[in-house]
């Protein structure tokens, strides 16, 4: 039975939307910012303090954990963080959160290195979405983006999160043998989604409906 999905993704691949599409689909819950929110709280950290730190601070930390945090790619989320905070204090914030996710079942993750937090767990899905430089480019200018800020993000953000997983994992990224999936969101999102679905009931998963997939396509 499969009772968590991870979606990691390049930026500007549009992961962030195809997990709180996936999520709805399923009636599962989505932690995109909702994990950021949790992490502040298990770290007994107020936001509002965190933002003003955040504008203050520009240690490499600090930039590499913002990115890391992101949730979907339309916006950036201050990060929780406070004076006695270091790297290795909020990888163990983020394990505890997403473990307590991932044990709660019924849940969409995004990012955060759920992927490598959870890669022992038989009862997780891996994804990872991806896409043609034009088409994270094509996303990101209907978020807002000019199209050089997009090109620039596209290559920072990846970078970072490069450095991040092999600093604080060990790994690199992406790690494509921890991955069950890895789909080009180019084919569009729903046609992602009902992918995704029927990879996993194909698996076995009995609590994930084979109707949830291609049979759904066309529907209102």
């Amino acid at each position: 039975m499969i009772r968590t999905i991870t979606i990691e993704r390049e930026y500007g691949a549009g992961g962030g939307a195809i997990a709180k599409k996936l999520a709805a689909r399923l009636g599962w819950k989505l932690w995109d910012q909702a994990l950021t929110c949790e992490i502040a709280r298990v770290a007994k950290v107020d936001q509002a303090v965190v933002e003003r730190m955040d504008e203050r601070c520009d240690s490499r930390f600090y930039r590499l954990m913002k990115v890391f945090m992101r949730g979907s790619m339309e916006q950036s989320v201050a990060v929780s963080g406070m004076g006695y905070f270091d790297a290795d204090s909020m990888v163990d914030f983020m394990q505890r959160v997403i473990s307590g996710a991932a044990s709660e079942g019924n849940s969409v993750i995004v990012g955060r290195g759920a992927p490598f937090l959870l890669r022992h767990r038989p009862d997780t899905f891996h994804v990872f979405v991806y896409a043609p430089r034009e088409e994270k480019i094509r996303r990101l200018r209907e978020a807002g983006k000019s199209e050089d800020e997009a090109a620039e993000e596209i290559d920072v953000v990846d970078r970072q999160r490069v450095i991040f997983v092999r600093r604080y994992f060990g790994m690199e990224w992406p790690t494509r043998e921890l991955y069950h999936m890895m789909i080009n969101s180019k084919v569009g999102d729903e046609v992602a989604i009902d992918t995704i679905l029927n990879e996993i009931h194909s698996l076995g998963a009995q609590n994930i409906p084979a109707d949830f997939g291609v049979a759904n396509q066309g529907r209102s």
